[in-house]
């Protein structure tokens, strides 16, 4: 590192009086053992591990990497392992602040340190999406030749946000949300450590489950958190962090939700009951305690998709599309934005036309076949492409839709067993009014009743 007179004198400050830091810093790792996640970054030979050593890769040198993850799930973290374990030069950048100027004083400092005392640069550029084509370009000539090892971070999707050739000359790693249990962990650790709060409070269960909530897999929002909890505890004397002193303290009430019991279940249950009965404010209510309670957005979304085919089907032929949708991007974005997709989904479901006739049509054709209504498939509708086949008479007398006007042929497509029964009955609801005008004309023309 290459700290200026400010940076210095802070650091020296905070060495003196380690409380005068954020809980979040002082308990940042000191290695890469002792990150939290993202142990399929951290396999030995991985780029992280080859940049903390000394580099003696021979002909195959460090590479530059590219970190992409959501907020709080460590790529400044590790970032500053590299800086304290490695033994190359580091220097710290934030795209927010540098420029071109910045970026080629960086560069030049690099090439005098590898002419004059043979020692590798590695540059650290955070938020490195704020940085414009212009500004990335010019770190493209110290990247190819190696002049420094760039570690560059964002939250934002480098496919849209970094230059391609910057991309090409660098490994893209991708960072996961943090897990509950990863979360734990660091949550335990900061409680019992000597430089986290040593021992000073204890945690119960109910008061880490709502601070894992409100962290949605950000370790620095876990860590302000219990910072904030305790500093609460210990103002009023108490010796544990109570799920009470934790609400006032973040000023964020605990949600009544179990996911994995009862209320999981019941919530979710009175979710697609609103939908179901068109109340799209009690349903916004439902996804709302489902979100603030942490619920996995993946569920919430198949949820939705079921209720699209069993309550609304061809009432409204855009709802499975819209709930398929949300699903695809909510897999991709992730909480806090797939809030306002699974908004988006549940307000168009519940305000759609409704109709179970998809579930009743296939729940009664279930219950003939489970019955034993099935029978032999009639046999002019039997496979009559393999040789022999038209001595066993299959295929004979089939007539081929297409070549009839309006393409529907007067045959009996079902086995005899359940010849004439109809499953599907549709509404007049919504689009489906023309469905059930189609399904009886159709009906018609297969019975060979009109021409």
């Amino acid at each position: 590192m290459e700290p200026d007179l400010f940076t210095a004198a802070a650091e020296e400050r905070q060495e003196k009086d380690p409380a005068s830091s954020p809980l979040a810093v002082r308990m940042r790792p000191r290695t890469l053992d002792e990150v939290v996640g993202q142990q399929h970054l951290l396999k030995p030979g991985s780029p992280l591990r080859r940049l903390v050593g000394d580099g003696s890769g021979g002909p195959a040198g460090s590479s530059s990497v590219i970190l992409w993850g959501p907020p709080g799930t460590g790529k400044t973290t590790l970032a500053y392992v590299v800086s304290q374990a490695t033994q190359k030069r580091f220097v710290e950048l934030s795209a927010i602040t540098a420029g071109v100027k910045e970026v080629r004083a960086v560069i030049e400092g690099a090439r005098r340190a590898a002419g004059g005392y043979g020692k590798e640069t590695v540059l650290f550029l955070d938020e490195i999406h704020r940085f414009s084509k212009a500004q990335q370009d010019s770190l493209l000539p110290a990247v190819e030749n190696r002049w420094v090892t760039l570690i560059a971070a964002t939250t934002e999707n480098p496919y849209f946000s970094v230059i391609s050739p910057l991309l090409s000359r660098s490994l893209l790693l991708t960072l996961e949300p943090l897990t509950d249990e990863d979360l734990s962990g660091l949550l335990h650790r900061a409680l019992t450590e000597e430089r986290g709060l040593g021992g000073a409070v204890t945690l119960p269960a109910d008061a880490e489950a709502h601070l894992l909530r409100i962290a949605g897999g950000d370790a620095r929002r876990a860590l302000t958190a219990l910072e904030a909890g305790a500093g609460a505890a210990i103002a009023k004397g108490e010796p544990e962090i109570t799920l009470v002193t934790v609400e006032e303290a973040v000023d964020r009430a605990a949600v009544k939700y179990d996911r994995d019991g009862d209320q999981h279940y019941d919530v979710a249950s009175a979710l697609i009951k609103s939908i179901r009965g068109s109340d799209v404010d009690a349903a916004l209510h439902y996804l709302a305690r489902m979100i603030e309670a942490g619920e996995d957005p993946r569920f919430i979304a198949r949820r939705l998709m079921i209720s699209a085919s069993e309550d609304i089907g061809l009432a409204d032929p855009t709802a499975l599309p819209t709930a398929v949708a949300a699903a695809q991007a909510v897999a991709m974005i992730g909480f806090p934005e797939a809030a306002l997709t699974l908004s988006h989904a549940t307000i168009a479901l519940a305000l759609a036309p409704k109709s179970n006739t998809a579930t009743t049509a296939i729940g009664a054709a279930l219950a003939d076949v489970r019955a034993g209504l099935a029978g032999p498939v009639p046999a002019h509708l039997r496979d009559g492409h393999y040789k022999g086949a038209a001595k066993l008479g299959h295929a004979q007398g089939y007539v081929y839709p297409h070549d009839v006007a309006g393409a529907i042929a007067a045959q009996q497509y079902a086995p005899d067993a359940i010849h004439g029964k109809r499953y599907y009955e549709p509404t007049r609801y919504g689009a489906e009014a023309r469905y059930a005008d189609v399904v009886e004309r159709v009906r018609a023309r297969l019975r060979g009743d009109t021409p």
